[in-house]
C-alpha cells in the first residue's frame, strides 16, 4: 500500500483495537477514509479489470501467475512412506550452495528454459522481468531452479550454469539443462536426488528453493550439512533431507552422476533423525552402502513428510475438521 494509505489504515486499526490479519483486511474494505483515498487519490486502481466471485478465475494465458500443481492428484489419505529405489542424480554440488544458487531471483536469460518458455508464450526478452517478479508462475520458477549462471554442477566439470548430465536416453550422459533432464527422467518414472557438501541451502530463506526442488522431481537431498531453515522447507515440500556421516561426501565416494541410488530402511515407521542406508550402484555393477542420517528432526515433520508436505497435511486436517 502507499505510505499515506497504510498510515490511515494503521491508525484506524489502533483506534478500534483491530490487529489480526483478518481484521486488517476487513478494516481496509470497511473504512470509508481508505475507500475515499483509493477512489480519489489512486483512481487507476479502479480501472484494473478484475473477475468477481468467491473463487479466483485463473488466466491460462498469464505468464505472471498460474495455478500451482501442489494439489494435483490429491487424495484424502496420505501415502505410505517407502524406500526410494533406482534414483538418478540430478546434480552434484560442492559446499555452500545458497538458496540463490538453487532458485535465483535475478534476470532471466533468453537461452534458459525459463526464457524459452516466455518466448513461446509471446513475451519478448526485454519484457522478461526477473524470476522474483514471476514467482507466482510455477512454470517459470521450476524452469529456473538450479538455473543460476554461477552454480557449478560437478557432474559437468568445468562448466557454470544450470546444466547436468542426463542418463535417461544415453548411457554416457547427455549434457542438457537441469530442467530438461528432469522432464526426461519424469517421462521414465525415475526418481531423482540432489547431492551436495556442507551448508546446503545457506543464505536467505527462499521458499522457491524448496518448491522448485520438489517440482523438478527430487525425492531427496543428500548433503554433508544443511542450513536450518532450508532443511525445514525441504521437509515442508515433501523432499527428504539426508545427511552423510562424518568423512563421507560426493568427493570421497567418487561420485560422478552415472550411479543409481537407493535409500534403504525408509518405512512408515520412520522416526526423527533415524539412521538409513544409501546404496550406490555403479555402472560396472558394483554397489556400496553408506550410512546416512535422516534429517527429519521432529515428530510433526515426520507427519509432514508422510503427507507429501505441509500443504497437503494442512488441507487434510481442514477437510477432516
Amino acid at each position: 500500500l502507499p505510505p499515506r494509505m497504510m498510515l490511515t489504515l494503521l491508525a484506524y486499526c489502533y483506534s478500534t483495537n483491530r490487529f489480526s490479519s483478518e481484521d486488517v483486511v476487513r478494516s481496509l474494505t470497511e473504512n470509508a477514509t481508505v475507500r475515499y483515498i483509493c477512489a480519489h487519490h489512486y483512481p487507476k486502481w479502479n480501472e484494473i479489470p478484475a473477475s468477481t466471485g468467491d473463487v479466483y478465475q485463473w488466466d491460462a494465458s498469464s505468464t505472471y501467475i498460474q495455478e500451482p500443481p501442489f494439489f494435483q492428484n490429491f487424495d484424502l489419505r496420505p501415502s505410505i512412506i517407502g524406500e526410494i529405489r533406482g534414483a538418478r542424480a540430478l546434480g552434484i554440488f560442492g559446499d555452500s550452495v545458497t538458496t540463490d544458487h538453487i532458485s535465483p531471483a535475478g534476470s532471466i536469460k533468453p537461452v534458459s528454459p525459463a526464457g524459452k518458455y516466455l518466448v513461446q508464450n509471446g513475451v519478448s526478452p526485454e519484457e522478461f522481468n526477473s524470476y522474483g517478479s514471476r514467482r507466482g508462475n510455477d512454470r517459470v520458477m521450476t524452469r529456473g531452479t538450479f538455473a543460476n549462471v554461477r552454480i557449478k554442477n560437478l557432474m559437468v566439470a568445468g562448466t557454470e550454469g544450470g546444466v547436468t548430465r542426463c542418463f535417461a536416453n544415453s548411457a554416457s550422459g547427455e549434457v542438457m539443462p537441469i530442467y530438461d533432464a528432469s522432464v526426461a527422467y519424469k517421462a521414465q518414472g525415475t526418481s531423482l536426488v540432489i547431492l551436495a557438501g556442507h551448508e546446503y541451502g545457506t543464505g536467505s530463506s527462499r521458499d522457491w528453493a524448496a518448491k522448485g526442488t520438489a517440482l523438478l522431481g527430487a525425492r531427496a537431498v543428500i548433503a554433508q550439512s544443511f542450513e536450518r531453515i532450508h532443511r525445514s522447507n525441504l521437509v515442508g515440500m515433501g523432499v527428504l533431507p539426508l545427511q552423510f556421516k562424518e568423512g563421507a561426501n560426493p568427493a570421497t565416494l567418487k561420485l560422478n552422476g552415472s550411479e543409481t541410488f537407493d535409500v534403504l530402511g525408509l518405512s512408515d515407521r520412520l522416526e526423527p533423525q533415524q539412521d538409513l542406508a544409501l546404496r550406490i550402484t555403479r555402472t560396472d555393477g558394483s554397489s556400496q552402502e553408506v550410512p546416512v542420517t535422516c534429517r527429519i528432526d521432529t515428530p510433526i515433520e515426520v507427519d509432514y513428510y508422510r503427507h507429501g508436505g505441509i500443504l497437503a497435511y494442512v488441507l487434510r486436517q481442514l477437510l477432516q475438521a
